[in-house]
């Protein structure tokens, strides 16, 4: 871990990452690709440790109120946030200016601030997105050892439910010839459904790798699939999408059971659900602090 200390926290489109890197260890990590310029280890987490600060300034310049998202490029809820807690700081800025707030991680830690996110919820909007890959357990801490297990994050997808909270869910990456099943898919689909989430943002059945997460991935297959890294080399090269072929079948699936129960799946639809601001709260007054 070490600090630094940013000029500006928000992105042009109101995102923002509190941590650089990650201690999760998930083998097809995309964050790890060498285009994005990382010039420490991984695993050793940047912390942005003046960001609640930053936030705070960049809110109070906005004319208009919006979502404020997290945990594209690095999850906010990384085991250093239980002590360092820059995350539920800036929660708490969100709530005090009336933003909205929509959260992506694979961790539980986003319970502890359950009490937060209904109170975001309560004046504008709060959404909670939460990333499942398999339903095998055994296959998940290979795929994403350092994570809660699934049977947990669906868990916290109920309470969260139970909350009041809206949730979506990223059903990436399956992985060609590894979790890229209709088995696997409906045991997925089936969390989503009872979770009662608002979307599900899927982008088909494959992965991406590029130079950095190639490598990585890679020797990860090495490791827990033997054989498994000549077949994607024999069958996709050096490929930046890697799709699976199955996917006609796993997309025409989750199209149908998404239809069935009410459920974005369109990704266009989902972010303009992500990222949309509840109108009635729109206008930020002189003193809405």
């Amino acid at each position: 871990m070490h600090y630094a200390y940013p000029k500006a926290i928000l992105s042009a489109k109101n995102g923002m990452n509190l941590y650089r890197g990650c201690t999760h260890g998930c083998i097809y990590c995309d964050s790890r690709s060498a285009c994005y310029g990382f010039t420490h280890d991984f695993e050793d987490i940047e912390v942005k440790i003046n960001a609640p600060e930053l936030l705070e300034k960049a809110l109070k310049a906005k004319r208009h109120k919006c979502m404020i998202g997290t945990g594209s490029m690095c999850d906010p809820y990384l085991p250093l946030e239980k002590e360092l807690c820059l995350t539920r700081r800036c929660l708490e800025i969100i709530s005090r200016y009336g933003f909205g707030a929509a959260l992506q991680t694979k961790s539980t830690l986003v319970l502890r601030d359950v009490d937060l996110l209904c109170a975001i919820n309560r004046k504008a909007k709060a959404v909670v997105q939460m990333t499942l890959t398999t339903a095998d357990e055994q296959l998940c801490r290979l795929l994403e050892p350092n994570v809660a297990a699934t049977a947990q994050r669906a868990d916290a997808l109920l309470q969260l439910k139970e909350a009041g909270i809206p949730t979506a869910v990223w059903l990436s990456p399956l992985l060609p010839f590894i979790n890229d099943t209709e088995e696997n898919m409906n045991a997925l689909l089936d969390i989503c459904i009872r979770a009662g989430v608002r979307g599900i943002v899927y982008f088909g059945a494959g992965v991406t790798l590029r130079e950095g997460d190639r490598e990585y991935f890679y020797r990860a297959l090495d490791r827990h699939f033997p054989g498994m890294k000549e077949r994607y080399a024999r069958t996709y090269g050096n490929a930046y999408a890697v799709m699976s072929p199955n996917a006609p079948a796993l997309d025409a699936l989750l199209s149908r059971r998404c239809r069935e129960h009410g459920i974005l799946c369109r990704p266009n639809e989902c972010f303009a659900y992500l990222t949309g601001f509840p109108k009635r709260f729109e206008q930020v007054g002189m003193f809405d602090e």
